[in-house]
């Protein structure tokens, strides 16, 4: 091992461009080792990377017991987002690896992203776009959003964003969340079990983690009870939709457009969803923002520093 010790760091728009907070960890007396730049590292990467880090600065990236059983150094890893299930917890634990989120830190940016995919789709704004650089002139009719019924699944710092964005243009909200808040009450605003946010949305926007089960939450049985025409966001994580059923039904017309920031493979090389006409697909950018950013950078490091001093 390095006479300094070594913190790898893996977010791709980090590796691609730097970030300022790093040199928080380099005045610690760490040493900063990157991935391939603007790339999700994979396993065989991260088990040539690892072994010698005694932090972790981890995007998306899948972190199996594998990669963490072979890095003996391991004390901390420090993610720079809120979700966690991309880290297998169990074998953290039994290494004693401590594992942090920026929790909150990306939440304005994803839920504005996910403002934007909802007027992008009730308007078919990439379909029109598309359809004007051919030479063509191709229309579809659109939806006003005031008076419709916004479907939130979790309602957690993303959700409550995305809910007082949407109560100002007039939507109403009926939200599912094992944990309901209070502080969401507003006029138009209104809690619901989950069979009966999905039945009664227009748009469906998914903010949530996986379950614990690791099942779909939009099981095909799911999809089925969803209102003919429905429009479905999704911000969160892949796995959250049965995808084969989601393309069923935009086949269907059962929901009349997906709007997707997630894949189970990023890029993606199964393209049968992405490339629909009727699915807008964005590249995990909903906290690719520089606020988003910089606010998840600073309290990653802030995180992994105080793993380390504690370790």
């Amino acid at each position: 091992m390095n006479a300094q010790p070594a913190i790898l760091v893996t977010p791709r728009s980090v590796t691609k461009h730097g970030h300022p907070a790093l040199q928080r960890l380099q005045a610690a007396g760490y040493r900063v080792v990157f991935c391939t730049p603007g790339q999700q590292p994979d396993e065989a990467e991260l088990l040539r990377l690892l072994p010698d880090c005694v932090g972790y600065l981890a995007g998306v990236e899948k972190i199996t017991a594998r990669v963490l059983a072979s890095a003996p150094h391991l004390k901390a890893i420090s993610r720079n987002g809120t979700g966690i299930d991309n880290i297998d917890l169990a074998a953290a634990k039994r290494h004693g690896i401590a594992v942090r989120r920026a929790e909150g830190a990306n939440a304005r940016g994803v839920a504005e992203l996910t403002m934007a995919l909802m007027l992008a789709l009730v308007r078919s704004v990439p379909y029109s776009d598309a359809g004007i650089k051919a030479g063509g002139w191709q229309r579809r009719t659109g939806l006003e959003l005031d008076g419709r019924t916004l479907g939130l699944l979790g309602c957690g710092r993303i959700g409550k964003l995305v809910s007082r964005f949407a109560l100002a243009l007039g939507l109403k909200v009926l939200a599912y969340d094992p944990y309901p808040d209070p502080a969401c009450a507003a006029p138009g605003f209104s809690f619901a079990g989950f069979d009966e946010a999905i039945a009664a949305a227009d748009i469906l926007s998914l903010h949530c983690p996986m379950p614990p089960d690791g099942r779909p939450l939009l099981t095909a049985e799911a999809v089925a009870r969803l209102k003919r025409g429905v429009f479905l966001i999704n911000t969160a994580r892949a796995a959250l939709l049965d995808e084969a059923a989601v393309l069923a039904a935009l086949e269907s017309g059962q929901i009349a457009g997906l709007a997707t920031d997630v894949f189970t493979e990023e890029p993606p090389r199964d393209r049968a969803l992405a490339a629909h006409d009727r699915v807008i697909a964005t590249p995990h950018i909903g906290g690719l923002t520089e606020e988003s950013v910089t606010r998840s950078m600073e309290l990653a490091v802030d995180n992994l520093l105080a793993e380390l001093k504690r370790g």
